[in-house]
């Protein structure tokens, strides 16, 4: 498989992934400016959008940040996320990655960007 070149563009945003009842209503808060992904299972409803948005009483993980992929990319390409992905993962990065129509996002815990803009520059990618 042919090793794919991203550029990723990071957000100066932190970020928030908080969780809801399966039956909860979509929050007001969840929507607006940003990054924001909403998904729900019959297990749970998931949140990701900006942390300054996340009410304090809402379970959640926080001090994300946010990398979109910049493509286009066709719907059916292969290997871009495991390109990204895989630099990581081998070193001990957790990652958080969202899925759309367009493109992908990335986040990794704040902490962890230093080590992962190197990780990801030597594995050829393009930070902006």
């Amino acid at each position: 498989m042919e090793i794919q070149q991203i550029t990723l563009e990071l957000s100066a945003e932190d970020y928030a992934v908080s969780r809801l009842a399966a039956e909860a209503a979509l929050p007001a808060w969840a929507d607006g400016a940003g990054f924001v992904s909403i998904c729900r299972s019959a297990y749970e409803l998931s949140i990701v959008c900006l942390a300054q948005r996340v009410p304090t009483d809402i379970i959640s993980e926080r001090d994300w940040v946010c990398y979109r992929f910049v493509g286009p990319f066709a719907f059916g390409a292969t290997g871009i996320v495991l390109s990204v992905v895989r630099p990581l993962s081998e070193n001990g990065i957790g990652v958080f990655v969202v899925s759309t129509y367009d493109g992908d996002h990335l986040l990794i815990k704040r902490h962890d960007m230093p080590c992962a803009n190197i990780l990801l520059r030597e594995a050829g990618h393009t930070l902006c």
